[in-house]
Protein backbone atom coordinates (compact mmCIF):
# COMPACT_ATOMS: atom_id res chain seq x y z
CA UNK A 1 0.00 0.00 0.00
CA UNK A 2 1.32 3.84 -0.71
CA UNK A 3 1.62 6.12 1.78
CA UNK A 4 -1.39 8.10 0.44
CA UNK A 5 -3.81 5.08 0.53
CA UNK A 6 -4.65 5.90 4.31
CA UNK A 7 -4.96 9.56 4.22
CA UNK A 8 -6.54 10.27 1.35
CA UNK A 9 -10.25 11.31 2.76
CA UNK A 10 -9.57 12.48 6.12
CA UNK A 11 -11.92 14.25 8.66
CA UNK A 12 -12.78 14.10 12.12
CA UNK A 13 -11.03 11.15 13.96
CA UNK A 14 -10.13 11.50 17.63
CA UNK A 15 -9.51 8.12 18.46
CA UNK A 16 -8.55 4.68 16.71
CA UNK A 17 -8.09 5.20 13.50
CA UNK A 18 -9.40 9.16 13.02
CA UNK A 19 -8.38 10.64 9.58
CA UNK A 20 -8.80 10.47 6.04
CA UNK A 21 -11.38 12.36 4.01
CA UNK A 22 -12.48 8.78 4.06
CA UNK A 23 -11.18 7.84 7.41
CA UNK A 24 -12.92 9.14 11.54
CA UNK A 25 -21.76 2.14 19.87
CA UNK A 26 -20.36 4.60 21.70
CA UNK A 27 -17.53 6.81 21.36
CA UNK A 28 -15.18 9.34 19.43
CA UNK A 29 -15.51 11.39 15.90
CA UNK A 30 -17.60 8.77 15.22
CA UNK A 31 -20.69 6.85 17.04
CA UNK A 32 -22.46 4.92 18.97
CA UNK A 33 -24.98 2.32 19.54
CA UNK A 34 -27.54 3.51 22.48
CA UNK A 35 -26.48 0.39 24.29
CA UNK A 36 -23.13 1.62 24.37
CA UNK A 37 -23.60 5.61 25.09
CA UNK A 38 -22.67 6.25 28.30
CA UNK A 39 -26.10 7.16 30.77
CA UNK A 40 -25.30 10.69 31.50
CA UNK A 41 -24.59 11.87 27.32
CA UNK A 42 -28.03 9.31 27.20
CA UNK A 43 -29.43 11.47 29.05
CA UNK A 44 -28.53 14.82 27.52
CA UNK A 45 -26.18 15.95 29.53
CA UNK A 46 -23.31 18.10 28.40
CA UNK A 47 -19.35 17.10 28.81
CA UNK A 48 -17.58 18.37 31.26
CA UNK A 49 -15.74 21.50 30.02
CA UNK A 50 -12.86 23.28 32.14
CA UNK A 51 -13.57 26.60 33.71
CA UNK A 52 -12.33 29.91 32.35
CA UNK A 53 -13.02 32.88 30.28
CA UNK A 54 -15.65 31.20 27.33
CA UNK A 55 -13.87 33.15 24.09
CA UNK A 56 -11.83 36.08 24.55
CA UNK A 57 -13.17 39.73 23.09
CA UNK A 58 -11.20 40.03 19.62
CA UNK A 59 -9.68 43.22 20.85
CA UNK A 60 -6.79 45.02 18.54
CA UNK A 61 -4.03 43.02 20.65
CA UNK A 62 -5.42 39.89 20.16
CA UNK A 63 -6.55 40.21 17.07
CA UNK A 64 -2.49 40.92 16.48
CA UNK A 65 -1.67 37.83 18.29
CA UNK A 66 -4.02 35.78 16.00
CA UNK A 67 -1.97 37.07 13.02
CA UNK A 68 1.21 36.18 14.58
CA UNK A 69 0.14 32.86 15.35
CA UNK A 70 -0.97 32.34 11.80
CA UNK A 71 1.95 33.48 10.13
CA UNK A 72 4.23 31.50 12.50
CA UNK A 73 2.38 28.08 12.02
CA UNK A 74 2.56 28.72 7.83
CA UNK A 75 6.25 29.25 8.48
CA UNK A 76 6.60 26.01 10.11
CA UNK A 77 4.34 24.07 8.51
CA UNK A 78 4.94 25.28 4.85
CA UNK A 79 1.25 25.72 4.48
CA UNK A 80 1.11 28.28 1.22
CA UNK A 81 -2.09 29.98 1.62
CA UNK A 82 -5.18 30.21 4.78
CA UNK A 83 -8.28 32.23 5.19
CA UNK A 84 -9.94 32.46 8.99
CA UNK A 85 -12.87 33.41 10.23
CA UNK A 86 -14.26 33.98 13.73
CA UNK A 87 -17.19 35.42 14.58
CA UNK A 88 -19.51 35.98 18.15
CA UNK A 89 -22.72 37.89 18.11
CA UNK A 90 -22.37 41.56 19.48
CA UNK A 91 -18.32 41.34 19.44
CA UNK A 92 -15.72 42.40 16.94
CA UNK A 93 -15.63 40.13 14.45
CA UNK A 94 -11.95 38.50 12.93
CA UNK A 95 -11.42 37.66 8.82
CA UNK A 96 -8.08 37.60 7.74
CA UNK A 97 -6.27 35.55 4.55
CA UNK A 98 -2.76 34.86 4.48
CA UNK A 99 -0.27 33.71 1.72
CA UNK A 100 -1.05 32.63 -1.64
CA UNK A 101 -3.93 30.83 -3.28
CA UNK A 102 -1.46 29.53 -6.75
CA UNK A 103 2.33 29.40 -5.99
CA UNK A 104 2.67 29.71 -9.63
CA UNK A 105 1.16 33.42 -10.19
CA UNK A 106 1.33 34.24 -6.57
CA UNK A 107 -1.93 35.13 -6.66
CA UNK A 108 -3.25 36.46 -2.97
CA UNK A 109 -5.49 34.09 -0.72
CA UNK A 110 -8.80 35.87 -0.31
CA UNK A 111 -11.68 35.25 2.02
CA UNK A 112 -13.83 35.50 -1.37
CA UNK A 113 -12.41 31.50 -2.69
CA UNK A 114 -14.05 28.54 -3.31
CA UNK A 115 -12.25 25.53 -1.80
CA UNK A 116 -12.78 21.45 -1.43
CA UNK A 117 -14.38 20.87 1.85
CA UNK A 118 -13.31 16.96 2.09
CA UNK A 119 -15.23 15.44 4.83
CA UNK A 120 -17.51 18.23 6.46
CA UNK A 121 -19.53 16.27 3.65
CA UNK A 122 -20.28 14.25 5.80
CA UNK A 123 -22.09 16.82 7.77
CA UNK A 124 -24.66 17.46 4.84
CA UNK A 125 -24.92 14.09 4.05
CA UNK A 126 -26.11 13.01 7.55
CA UNK A 127 -28.10 16.10 7.99
CA UNK A 128 -30.21 15.12 5.22
CA UNK A 129 -30.52 11.52 6.58
CA UNK A 130 -31.41 13.35 9.57
CA UNK A 131 -34.49 15.12 7.53
CA UNK A 132 -35.90 11.87 6.57
CA UNK A 133 -35.77 10.26 10.23
CA UNK A 134 -37.66 13.08 10.67
CA UNK A 135 -39.92 12.54 8.12
CA UNK A 136 -40.91 9.25 8.99
CA UNK A 137 -39.13 7.76 5.66
CA UNK A 138 -36.09 5.98 7.49
CA UNK A 139 -35.47 5.04 11.20
CA UNK A 140 -31.80 5.36 12.74
CA UNK A 141 -32.19 1.95 13.80
CA UNK A 142 -33.30 0.01 10.90
CA UNK A 143 -30.53 -2.16 9.22
CA UNK A 144 -28.75 -0.94 6.02
CA UNK A 145 -29.84 -4.29 4.18
CA UNK A 146 -33.37 -2.51 4.77
CA UNK A 147 -32.52 -0.39 1.86
CA UNK A 148 -29.09 -1.47 0.20
CA UNK A 149 -28.76 -4.94 -0.55
CA UNK A 150 -25.27 -6.53 -0.35
CA UNK A 151 -23.28 -5.28 2.36
CA UNK A 152 -21.93 -7.56 5.01
CA UNK A 153 -23.38 -7.62 7.96
CA UNK A 154 -26.18 -5.64 6.31
CA UNK A 155 -28.94 -7.13 8.62
CA UNK A 156 -27.53 -6.02 11.18
CA UNK A 157 -25.54 -2.94 10.82
CA UNK A 158 -28.09 0.08 11.69
CA UNK A 159 -28.05 3.90 10.03
CA UNK A 160 -27.53 4.61 13.37
CA UNK A 161 -24.18 2.94 13.45
CA UNK A 162 -22.95 4.14 10.13
CA UNK A 163 -23.55 7.68 11.10
CA UNK A 164 -21.35 7.25 14.21
CA UNK A 165 -18.57 5.04 12.39
CA UNK A 166 -19.18 1.79 14.52
CA UNK A 167 -20.16 -0.12 11.37
CA UNK A 168 -17.65 -2.51 11.53
CA UNK A 169 -17.05 -2.11 7.38
CA UNK A 170 -13.65 -1.52 6.18
CA UNK A 171 -12.35 1.72 4.51
CA UNK A 172 -12.58 2.01 0.85
CA UNK A 173 -9.90 4.74 0.88
CA UNK A 174 -7.48 2.97 2.36
CA UNK A 175 -7.46 -0.11 -0.03
CA UNK A 176 -4.45 -0.83 -1.86
CA UNK A 177 -6.66 -0.99 -5.58
CA UNK A 178 -8.49 2.00 -5.04
CA UNK A 179 -5.22 4.08 -4.03
CA UNK A 180 -3.90 3.08 -7.21
CA UNK A 181 -6.86 3.60 -9.58
CA UNK A 182 -6.84 7.23 -7.79
CA UNK A 183 -3.48 8.36 -8.18
CA UNK A 184 -2.42 6.60 -11.33
CA UNK A 185 -5.80 9.07 -13.06
CA UNK A 186 -6.88 11.31 -10.34
CA UNK A 187 -9.03 12.60 -12.86
CA UNK A 188 -11.21 9.71 -13.21
CA UNK A 189 -14.65 9.36 -11.82
CA UNK A 190 -15.63 6.57 -9.97
CA UNK A 191 -19.36 5.45 -9.19
CA UNK A 192 -20.63 4.60 -5.53
CA UNK A 193 -21.05 1.08 -6.42
CA UNK A 194 -17.18 1.31 -7.56
CA UNK A 195 -16.04 2.91 -3.96
CA UNK A 196 -18.43 -0.14 -2.14
CA UNK A 197 -16.76 -3.23 -4.23
CA UNK A 198 -13.64 -2.03 -3.01
CA UNK A 199 -14.35 -1.89 0.37
CA UNK A 200 -16.49 -5.21 0.60
CA UNK A 201 -14.00 -7.01 -0.61
CA UNK A 202 -12.58 -7.30 2.71
CA UNK A 203 -13.85 -8.81 5.79
CA UNK A 204 -15.30 -6.60 8.13
CA UNK A 205 -13.41 -5.82 10.93
CA UNK A 206 -15.54 -5.81 14.26
CA UNK A 207 -19.15 -6.59 14.94
CA UNK A 208 -21.44 -3.74 14.40
CA UNK A 209 -21.01 -1.18 17.57
CA UNK A 210 -18.62 -3.08 19.13
CA UNK A 211 -16.03 0.26 18.48
CA UNK A 212 -15.40 3.47 16.84
CA UNK A 213 -13.68 3.23 13.20
CA UNK A 214 -13.91 6.31 10.84
CA UNK A 215 -14.84 4.90 7.27
CA UNK A 216 -15.89 6.93 4.37
CA UNK A 217 -17.72 3.36 2.91
CA UNK A 218 -20.63 4.58 5.84
CA UNK A 219 -21.55 7.44 4.44
CA UNK A 220 -21.14 6.12 0.52
CA UNK A 221 -24.43 4.30 2.09
CA UNK A 222 -25.97 6.50 3.94
CA UNK A 223 -25.97 8.76 0.56
CA UNK A 224 -27.29 6.09 -1.41
CA UNK A 225 -29.81 5.61 1.31
CA UNK A 226 -31.18 9.45 0.83
CA UNK A 227 -31.05 8.88 -3.02
CA UNK A 228 -33.28 5.63 -2.41
CA UNK A 229 -35.80 7.50 0.21
CA UNK A 230 -36.05 10.92 -1.27
CA UNK A 231 -36.01 10.21 -5.22
CA UNK A 232 -33.34 12.42 -5.70
CA UNK A 233 -29.84 13.10 -6.30
CA UNK A 234 -27.63 13.36 -3.42
CA UNK A 235 -26.78 16.97 -4.66
CA UNK A 236 -29.85 17.56 -5.57
CA UNK A 237 -31.58 16.86 -2.28
CA UNK A 238 -28.88 18.89 -0.60
CA UNK A 239 -29.50 21.70 -2.51
CA UNK A 240 -33.23 21.84 -2.01
CA UNK A 241 -33.35 21.22 1.21
CA UNK A 242 -29.96 22.05 2.93
CA UNK A 243 -28.43 25.00 1.18
CA UNK A 244 -30.89 27.02 -0.03
CA UNK A 245 -33.26 27.39 2.57
CA UNK A 246 -30.04 28.00 5.05
CA UNK A 247 -29.03 31.02 1.96
CA UNK A 248 -26.41 29.09 0.99
CA UNK A 249 -25.65 30.02 -2.47
CA UNK A 250 -21.81 29.37 -2.54
CA UNK A 251 -21.76 25.54 -1.78
CA UNK A 252 -22.36 22.99 -3.97
CA UNK A 253 -22.04 19.41 -4.84
CA UNK A 254 -19.79 18.76 -8.07
CA UNK A 255 -20.97 15.80 -10.35
CA UNK A 256 -17.26 15.70 -11.87
CA UNK A 257 -14.04 18.16 -11.23
CA UNK A 258 -16.07 21.54 -11.92
CA UNK A 259 -14.61 24.03 -9.12
CA UNK A 260 -16.43 27.59 -9.40
CA UNK A 261 -13.97 30.66 -9.91
CA UNK A 262 -12.68 32.04 -8.07
CA UNK A 263 -10.74 29.18 -6.38
CA UNK A 264 -7.37 28.37 -4.64
CA UNK A 265 -5.37 25.73 -6.11
CA UNK A 266 -4.59 23.02 -3.50
CA UNK A 267 -1.35 20.86 -2.63
CA UNK A 268 -0.72 17.62 -2.21
CA UNK A 269 2.00 14.87 -1.76
CA UNK A 270 -0.34 12.40 -2.18
CA UNK A 271 0.70 11.59 -5.79
CA UNK A 272 1.91 8.74 -7.16
CA UNK A 273 5.42 9.15 -7.10
CA UNK A 274 5.12 11.61 -3.76
CA UNK A 275 6.17 14.75 -5.45
CA UNK A 276 4.11 17.76 -4.84
CA UNK A 277 1.09 18.35 -7.61
CA UNK A 278 -1.91 20.97 -7.77
CA UNK A 279 -5.36 18.77 -7.17
CA UNK A 280 -7.42 21.62 -8.24
CA UNK A 281 -8.67 19.67 -11.33
CA UNK A 282 -8.67 16.47 -9.14
CA UNK A 283 -12.49 14.51 -9.49
CA UNK A 284 -13.89 14.54 -5.87
CA UNK A 285 -16.53 12.51 -7.05
CA UNK A 286 -14.32 8.99 -4.76
CA UNK A 287 -15.38 11.13 -2.04
CA UNK A 288 -18.89 11.63 -3.12
CA UNK A 289 -21.04 11.36 -0.22
CA UNK A 290 -18.16 11.41 2.34
CA UNK A 291 -16.25 14.56 0.45
CA UNK A 292 -16.94 15.79 -2.77
CA UNK A 293 -18.12 19.29 -1.87
CA UNK A 294 -17.11 22.57 -2.46
CA UNK A 295 -17.61 25.95 -0.40
CA UNK A 296 -16.33 29.17 1.03
CA UNK A 297 -15.59 31.32 3.91
CA UNK A 298 -19.11 32.68 3.88
CA UNK A 299 -21.68 29.98 3.70
CA UNK A 300 -19.17 28.07 6.24
CA UNK A 301 -19.71 30.77 8.52
CA UNK A 302 -23.40 30.33 8.07
CA UNK A 303 -23.36 25.98 8.15
CA UNK A 304 -21.14 26.25 11.80
CA UNK A 305 -24.86 27.47 13.70
CA UNK A 306 -26.88 25.45 11.86
CA UNK A 307 -25.50 22.17 12.14
CA UNK A 308 -24.58 22.73 15.67
CA UNK A 309 -28.23 23.60 16.30
CA UNK A 310 -30.52 21.91 13.86
CA UNK A 311 -32.31 25.33 12.71
CA UNK A 312 -31.33 27.08 9.60
CA UNK A 313 -30.34 31.04 9.96
CA UNK A 314 -34.79 31.87 9.70
CA UNK A 315 -34.66 30.20 13.16
CA UNK A 316 -36.70 27.36 11.29
CA UNK A 317 -35.42 23.72 11.83
CA UNK A 318 -33.33 22.17 9.77
CA UNK A 319 -33.54 18.61 12.16
CA UNK A 320 -36.18 18.20 14.34
CA UNK A 321 -35.54 19.04 18.13
CA UNK A 322 -35.88 15.27 19.27
CA UNK A 323 -33.57 14.31 16.32
CA UNK A 324 -31.16 16.98 16.65
CA UNK A 325 -30.51 15.46 20.69
CA UNK A 326 -29.83 12.11 19.51
CA UNK A 327 -27.20 14.16 16.73
CA UNK A 328 -25.19 15.70 19.36
CA UNK A 329 -24.88 12.54 21.70
CA UNK A 330 -21.11 12.23 21.31
CA UNK A 331 -19.48 9.55 23.46
CA UNK A 332 -15.73 9.90 24.07
CA UNK A 333 -13.48 8.32 21.96
CA UNK A 334 -11.42 6.79 24.56
CA UNK A 335 -8.11 8.37 23.30
CA UNK A 336 -8.71 12.20 23.88
CA UNK A 337 -10.32 13.33 27.01
CA UNK A 338 -13.15 15.72 26.21
CA UNK A 339 -13.54 14.71 22.50
CA UNK A 340 -16.22 12.93 20.90
CA UNK A 341 -18.04 12.00 18.00
CA UNK A 342 -22.42 12.06 17.11
CA UNK A 343 -24.21 11.67 14.02
CA UNK A 344 -22.11 12.86 11.07
CA UNK A 345 -20.81 15.61 14.07
CA UNK A 346 -18.20 15.95 16.61
CA UNK A 347 -17.84 17.55 20.02
CA UNK A 348 -13.72 18.81 20.71
CA UNK A 349 -13.72 20.59 23.72
CA UNK A 350 -16.94 22.19 23.50
CA UNK A 351 -16.41 23.06 19.92
CA UNK A 352 -19.11 21.50 17.54
CA UNK A 353 -18.65 20.79 13.70
CA UNK A 354 -16.53 19.09 11.72
CA UNK A 355 -12.92 18.89 9.58
CA UNK A 356 -12.28 18.43 6.23
CA UNK A 357 -8.96 16.76 4.27
CA UNK A 358 -8.90 15.83 0.91
CA UNK A 359 -5.61 16.47 -1.36
CA UNK A 360 -4.75 19.54 -1.59
CA UNK A 361 -7.40 21.08 0.65
CA UNK A 362 -7.96 21.26 4.61
CA UNK A 363 -10.79 22.78 6.17
CA UNK A 364 -12.28 23.36 9.91
CA UNK A 365 -15.87 24.38 10.61
CA UNK A 366 -16.66 24.42 14.36
CA UNK A 367 -19.23 26.40 16.47
CA UNK A 368 -19.15 27.08 20.99
CA UNK A 369 -22.25 27.29 21.68
CA UNK A 370 -21.91 28.55 25.12
CA UNK A 371 -20.85 32.15 22.87
CA UNK A 372 -22.54 31.35 20.12
CA UNK A 373 -18.77 31.60 18.28
CA UNK A 374 -17.76 30.21 15.01
CA UNK A 375 -14.59 29.43 13.23
CA UNK A 376 -13.44 28.47 10.30
CA UNK A 377 -9.88 28.05 8.95
CA UNK A 378 -9.42 27.03 5.23
CA UNK A 379 -5.90 25.64 3.98
CA UNK A 380 -4.99 25.28 0.43
CA UNK A 381 -2.66 21.82 1.33
CA UNK A 382 -3.15 19.14 3.08
CA UNK A 383 0.37 17.77 3.65
CA UNK A 384 1.27 17.25 7.57
CA UNK A 385 3.44 18.65 9.65
CA UNK A 386 4.77 16.65 12.28
CA UNK A 387 2.86 14.16 11.81
CA UNK A 388 -0.68 16.26 12.56
CA UNK A 389 -2.68 17.51 10.22
CA UNK A 390 -2.17 21.28 8.96
CA UNK A 391 -5.67 22.57 9.92
CA UNK A 392 -4.89 21.00 13.84
CA UNK A 393 -1.84 22.54 13.95
CA UNK A 394 -3.50 25.97 13.08
CA UNK A 395 -6.86 25.68 14.80
CA UNK A 396 -4.97 24.72 17.99
CA UNK A 397 -2.61 27.65 17.61
CA UNK A 398 -6.00 29.52 17.18
CA UNK A 399 -7.78 28.60 20.08
CA UNK A 400 -4.89 28.28 22.77
CA UNK A 401 -5.07 32.17 22.19
CA UNK A 402 -9.06 32.98 21.92
CA UNK A 403 -10.67 29.86 23.92
CA UNK A 404 -8.20 28.85 26.47
CA UNK A 405 -10.90 26.43 28.17
CA UNK A 406 -11.68 25.34 24.97
CA UNK A 407 -8.29 23.96 23.09
CA UNK A 408 -9.10 22.65 19.74
CA UNK A 409 -7.14 19.11 19.17
CA UNK A 410 -7.57 16.47 16.95
CA UNK A 411 -4.29 14.02 17.11
CA UNK A 412 -3.95 11.73 13.85
CA UNK A 413 -3.33 7.97 14.41
CA UNK A 414 -1.87 6.65 10.84
CA UNK A 415 -3.42 3.22 9.95
CA UNK A 416 -1.13 2.56 6.82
Amino acid sequence: MSHTSARLLRGAAVAVAVGTLMTPCAAGPVLASPACVPAALAAGSPRPTPSGPAVRDLTPGVARQLDGAVRKVMHEANIPGVTVGIWTPGRPSYVRSFGVADKSTGQRMTPDLYVRIGSETKTFTVSALLQLVDRKKVGLDDPIGKYIGGVPNGNEITLRQLAGMRSGLYNYSEDPDFDKALTSHPQRPFTPQQLLAYSFKHPVLFPPGQKFSYSNTNLILLGLVVEKESGQHLGDYIKQHVLDPAGMKHTLFPTGNEFPAPHAQGYTVQTADGKEADAADWNPSWGWAAGAMISNLRDLHTWAPTVATGRFPDGTRMIGAATQKQRLITPETGSIKGAGYGLGIFDVRGWIGHNGSLPGYETVTIYLPSTRTTLVALLNTDTDYRSQEPSTVLVEAITKIISPAHVYNLPVSRTG
